[in-house]
């Protein structure tokens, strides 16, 4: 019996539980829901979900520490959050589940807690021991990492180093082989300053740094192009030619991706020893508690940790 997919269903006075639901109902496979059991039969009733649910749905009970108000957080649940991926960490690391998927959290309240938390990504990569992770956006026809996360931008250049860099390809490579399926991926690499430097013009990063890591990745056999100007690497001509994009931080990359798709894409984390995806939006406090909540992300989110827990070991040719 194939074993099912975990969805932890975030920040409890968000609109986690509603969308974890409604994707897990919608989806008809084997799933398990880690969450509180109170807060997520009313959650079913928010959204018009039956209850009980379905037989494909099972649910992982961890319990809230304070009573939820949708749309009002509270510090007192932040480690409850916690606990919900723990305890999906560990189901994966064992093999009780085979992928996990997972609904937003609220990074700011977790900090409020007292908990230094600077976001899924980083937390599994600490959990499980991975050495080092990369964060791929999936949505409109793109794939989208990162080669540096959750910095502020005076950071960013500082963070840019021929190590990591040469790190991130390598995770890249491997994951979009053994979980993708793509037997020799093509990797387009942006510029970190404007038109790529302008040959040193406008700053020496890519000369000094990038250009660097990149010919180091060629000899090893990745097949990677750049740096290439940001501005025009996502023009759909020279995107075709790529099978994932790296850019250099979190706002030059995302943007494009999420107006291609916002709503239906999907966060992935490669580099990890088990699968996870996660949606590509917040905890939109607005709409939690009214049962309006799009759960497009959310589906999509559980659809791929599927499809990326079976793909290991079947190989396809890079696209064309």
């Amino acid at each position: 019996m194939t074993a099912p997919v975990a969805i932890t269903t975030g920040e409890p006075a968000g609109i986690g539980p509603e969308i974890a639901l409604a994707a897990a109902v919608a989806a008809r496979v084997p799933t398990v829901l880690l969450g509180d059991r109170q807060l997520l039969e009313q959650a079913a009733s928010t959204v018009g979900i039956g209850w009980p649910l379905p037989p494909w749905v099972g649910i992982e009970h961890c319990a809230v520490q304070a009573p939820v108000i949708a749309g009002r957080l509270d510090a007192c649940n932040a480690r409850y959050v916690l606990r919900m991926l723990d305890a999906a960490i560990d189901g994966c690391l064992r093999g009780q589940y085979r992928a996990m998927a997972t609904a937003p959290v609220h990074k700011g309240v977790i900090n409020d807690s007292g908990v230094p938390f600077t976001g899924h990504t980083e937390y599994l990569a600490e959990r499980t021991g991975a050495p080092h992770v990369v964060m791929l956006l999936v949505g409109g026809g793109m794939r989208v990492a990162l080669a540096t996360t959750h910095l502020p931008l005076a950071k960013v250049a500082g963070a840019i180093t021929i190590e990591a860099l040469s790190a991130t390809l390598e995770v890249m490579q491997r994951d979009l082989r053994g979980r993708f399926g793509l037997a020799r991926p093509r990797i387009g690499v942006a510029g970190l300053n404007p038109h790529a430097g302008e040959g040193g013009h406008l700053g020496r990063e890519e000369i000094e740094v990038i250009a660097p890591a990149l010919a180091a990745a060629r000899a090893r056999g990745i097949d990677v192009e750049g740096p290439l100007p940001a501005d025009t690497l996502f023009v759909p001509t020279v995107l075709s030619r790529f099978d994932a994009v790296l850019a250099m931080f979190h706002d030059q990359g995302l943007p494009v991706l999420k107006h291609a798709s916002f709503g239906q894409g999907v966060n992935v984390t490669l580099g990890l020893p088990i699968v996870r995806t996660s949606v590509d939006h917040g905890t939109a406090l607005d709409l939690a508690g009214k049962g309006s909540a799009d759960a497009g992300s959310m589906k999509a989110a559980l659809a791929l940790a599927g499809e990326l827990a079976s793909q290991a070991g079947t190989a396809q040719p890079a696209r064309r």
